[in-house]
């Protein structure tokens, strides 16, 4: 490959956001899950869901700082290394970005300064409502982004005048046929990822003995939640690949690497595909069971990847180890589940170190699904920007050089890995500190103001009955 603009464009893009969806894929569950502690500490007014709340709010604002500074480089680059798909596209994608920007990025940061600081300022109703806000917020906004990419994945709702798509039914843009089966199975992959990350706090603090009041409704809250997510994730993920077939069929066949059209699919579990000899070197597969699982049909025809041109395919072997990495981790996910309900079922939930140990280090588990499920939608949708209409080639700036694109991606490189290690370490230190350093926090003097706004976030809290300096005076 030569390392043109193009290429670096698209690599720019893709490390850009790659590190920005590991936000959203938290922030969305979190969001939610908050709104659920602050509804059950209203209802209950037991002081471990106020605990808990006050420790998960302040992780979410550092994760929503970074998503949101990590996130507007995005539409930014449109402009600078995409101008040619701006010109085309934008009479659509813009006013679903726009949209997203007044209906919920809006949302969110007004609410979230009242979740954050609002706790001893408003009645405890508008403290509830402010954390239904913000998740409502979060939910809206995969609403749109979800909707570009959707028109994108399956454009409708437009015609092509000049050159340029020029929208005639919104709806149709915005309710494309794969949208409702994207939105769904990408908002649960974030819920389900939000789940793991919250079990994994929770068993790492009974590993160690620490906050087991905190851990234990943590854990038992993550599983149950986890008992229907991830199997309905499961049958959303099939529906998903359902409508695929239906609307992308390159995309399903490069996801099995399959290469001629067959009745009786055989499911591949592992090869190595090669797209200049268009085969499958050291192939390991089940027969017939792919046709079963991708036509709901023992006979169900799949075409191969054969049936399109060489130059109209995607790239086979990224699509193909992908898929496989996000169905391994589902199933990885199913059986960690299981083996939690054995556990609680023997009475040992929270003193198995097997189980401890396995759900402590299953944290990144749903990240790393959705970067590989993120993997296999956008580059199983190429060559095409639009699918079917706009190859990605020719919506690059004609005006790019190579030196251009390198010397940004070196600055995005670098500034991505300041940004996220020093939110990473920011993070640890806040779970270090657990739940019950958190509600100190929201337990301030009455007369007390935040004087910065990380004050809130970083501060040491001080301990119950100490005096303050000046007291003395």
């Amino acid at each position: 490959m030569d390392l043109d603009a193009l290429l670096l464009s698209r690599l720019q893009f893709a490390w850009v956001i790659a590190w920005h969806i590991l936000l959203p894929a938290f922030t969305v569950g979190l969001a939610c899950y908050i709104a659920t502690l602050e509804t059950l500490w209203w209802i209950t007014k037991r002081e471990i869901f106020l605990r808990l709340s006050a420790f998960w709010i302040k992780i979410f604002a550092v994760s929503f700082g970074m998503g949101v500074v990590s996130g507007i480089v995005m539409p930014f680059q449109f402009g600078t290394n995409w101008s040619r798909f701006s010109d085309a596209a934008f009479n659509v994608v813009g006013a679903l970005m726009a949209y997203e920007v007044l209906t919920a990025f809006f949302l969110e940061a007004a609410f979230l300064g009242i979740l954050l600081f609002g706790r001893k300022l408003v009645p405890q109703w508008a403290h509830v409502v402010s954390a239904l806000m913000v998740a409502l917020g979060t939910l809206m906004s995969s609403f749109w982004i979800l909707a570009v990419n959707s028109w994108m994945q399956t454009p409708r709702g437009h015609e092509v005048v000049d050159g340029r798509f020029v929208p005639l039914d919104m709806w149709a843009v915005i309710f494309t046929p794969s949208f409702p089966y994207r939105l769904t199975h990408t908002v649960v992959a974030f819920l389900v990822t939000t789940g793991f990350v919250i079990l994994a706090v929770g068993a790492g603090y009974l590993r160690h003995g620490r906050h087991v009041d905190e851990s234990r409704v943590m854990v038992k809250m993550s599983l149950a939640f986890l008992s229907v997510m991830v199997p309905l994730q499961v049958v959303v993920g099939d529906l998903h690949g359902l409508n695929t077939l239906e609307h992308q069929p390159a995309k399903v066949a490069a996801m099995e690497g399959l290469w001629e059209t067959q009745r009786r699919v055989p499911a591949s579990l592992f090869a190595i595909p090669d797209a200049e000899a268009e085969t499958n070197h050291f192939e390991i597969a089940i027969p017939a069971l792919g046709s079963l699982y991708l036509t709901h049909e023992w006979d169900g025809e799949v075409k191969g990847l054969k049936h399109w041109r060489k130059q109209d395919r995607p790239p086979v072997a990224i699509v193909y180890f992908a898929f496989r990495i996000m169905v391994g981790i589902g199933l990885l996910m199913l059986a960690l589940v299981a083996y939690g309900w054995l556990q609680r079922w023997r009475g040992r939930l929270y003193t198995s170190p097997t189980f401890l140990r396995l759900a402590h280090r299953a944290m990144p588990l749903g990240f790393i699904a959705v970067l590989a499920g993120w993997t296999v939608t956008e580059v199983g949708r190429q060559p095409w920007v639009v699918y079917g209409l706009m190859r990605t080639r020719d919506a690059v700036s004609p005006t790019l050089t190579t030196g251009d694109v390198g010397l940004s991606l070196a600055g995005y490189i670098l500034s991505y890995l300041v940004i996220f290690g020093g939110g990473f370490l920011l993070l640890r230190h806040l779970v270090r500190q657990g739940p019950r350093a958190a509600e100190a926090q929201e337990r301030p003097d009455r007369d007390a103001r935040p004087k910065r706004p990380l004050s809130a976030l970083t501060d040491t809290p001080t301990a119950p009955g100490a005096r303050k300096v000046g007291d003395a005076a």
